[in-house]
């Protein structure tokens, strides 16, 4: 069931709010960028995420992969949310909401939510990785 969720970053710049089912699942990847971030994220379609500043407060870094916009506070640093557009594994443009920049996140939710990981450092999205515990 999705439920409304206020985020930022540290210093408050990048506000949001985004209608979740943690329930339904978080994911993690072992791709260098996310690994180094130790980022751990919930899918959100773009229109459950609402921006509750100017978007000029975000700067947008894109990678190894083509299709991914890692948004950064430009204050801060911290990346609330990124999106993945097309062609990915979904066929649609989504968001990975950072969970540890939501604010009203209960802890018992997030460790019963299962965990999918990704294969993103062999571009092989659709497969865990061999080895997950440094995820």
């Amino acid at each position: 069931m999705l439920k409304t969720y206020s985020g930022s970053c540290h210093c408050g710049a990048v506000r949001f709010e985004v209608d979740l089912d943690i329930s339904a699942g978080t994911g993690k990847c072992n791709c260098a960028f996310c690994t180094k971030a130790r980022l751990w994220t919930a899918k959100a379609a773009p229109e459950n995420l609402r921006l509750l500043c100017e978007e000029t407060e975000l700067i947008d870094y894109r990678g190894n992969n083509p299709v991914a916009h890692h948004l950064f506070c430009r204050h801060c640093g911290i990346r609330p949310f990124e999106w993945v557009d097309v062609p990915n594994m979904s066929g649609a443009r989504y968001y990975n909401i950072n969970i540890a920049c939501l604010d009203s996140v209960d802890v018992d939710e997030l460790m019963s939510a299962p965990v999918t990981y990704f294969d993103g450092l062999n571009d092989n999205w659709g497969s865990t990785p061999a080895d997950v515990r440094h995820l």
